[in-house]
């Protein structure tokens, strides 16, 4: 009961955005963890207490600042998930510690496969149509990747369900920019974040705010400069989210926005300060796409 309970704490506290608590009560399930007391409970959870606690740590780790400690998290709960090969527990740890992993890390070809082997799990399909839309629109097949996003939350509205529902709104909002509907993304995302109003699910709340800002620079138009203000209002709001929550990998994404939106304004100073102290703190996943990113605009910063 001890597994059960640090497992299912830490399951919401991670849903609140409270990432630290919520990696301290999954380590505490994955150290109380015995196979043979846990096969007594699983007509009370279908999924395995040890792969999901692990999946969902993964997806802490990463939010903490450890992507590589994530990534191996996530392949270490497969792993366990496939020995045991129960359906819902394979789907739970695809959903929570690839997918939702993999959208994080914006590793779009990493999201696409697990998806699809999401989406051939009965039991897990409704998951598997999300996180598909997701990848496919990342890799550019916008039209696609839209329908199949706004079919998986149509049916979770159908269901009523709408945990980590955030999540894609935010997704789906990005693709609308990059099809030339910033306004429509802006739409969608303030759909997402009275969701986390209403349901104090602060999990994306951090890059919802940031993704305000960047489809808020992306309007054409004039009032450019009232744009920009608001932007760097949406920066700051997701750094201080983030800050809030101790999750340094979303508080990086959202410092290196807010530094390139002070490039183009000249303030190359106040920008490679700022953002330099964020990057410095990590000492790990360097070849990520968030950490690559923020070294590049470092270079362009000091040179």
């Amino acid at each position: 009961l001890l597994v059960e309970s640090h497992w299912g704490l830490g399951c919401i506290l991670f849903a609140l955005g409270d990432y630290a608590a919520a990696h301290v009560h999954l380590e505490q399930a994955i150290a109380f963890y015995q196979p043979h007391h846990h096969k007594a409970l699983i007509s009370l959870n279908p999924a395995d207490a040890r792969p999901s606690a692990v999946a969902y740590d993964a997806c802490c780790l990463w939010c903490l600042g450890y992507p590589d400690q994530a990534l191996r998290r996530s392949e270490e709960a497969l792993t366990l998930a496939r020995e045991l090969d129960p359906p819902f527990t394979l789907g739970d740890v695809l959903s929570y510690g690839c997918c939702q992993l993999h959208v994080m890390r914006r590793d779009a070809l990493a999201l696409k496969e697990s998806a699809e082997e999401l989406l051939r799990n009965p039991i897990w399909w409704l998951k598997g149509t999300l996180h598909r839309g997701e990848a496919v629109a990342m890799l550019g097949q916008l039209q696609e990747g839209m329908a199949q996003m706004r079919e998986g939350i149509a049916a979770f509205h159908a269901i009523g369900a709408r945990t980590l529902l955030s999540g894609t709104l935010g997704c789906l909002a990005v693709a609308q920019a990059k099809a030339g509907q910033p306004q429509e993304g802006l739409t969608t995302l303030a759909e997402a974040l009275d969701l986390v109003a209403e349901t104090e699910e602060h999990h994306w709340e951090a890059e919802l705010h940031r993704l305000r800002g960047e489809l808020l620079l992306a309007q054409s138009g004039e009032g450019k400069a009232q744009a920009n203000l608001q932007a760097e209002r949406c920066f700051q709001q997701a750094i201080e989210v983030a800050r809030r929550q101790q999750a340094r990998s979303w508080e990086l994404r959202a410092t290196t926005s807010l530094a390139r939106l002070w490039q183009s304004q000249g303030r190359v100073d106040e920008a490679r300060q700022m953002l330099a102290k964020i990057y410095g703190w990590f000492s790990e996943g360097f070849d990520s796409a968030d950490l690559v990113q923020a070294r590049t605009l470092l270079e362009e910063l000091s040179s």
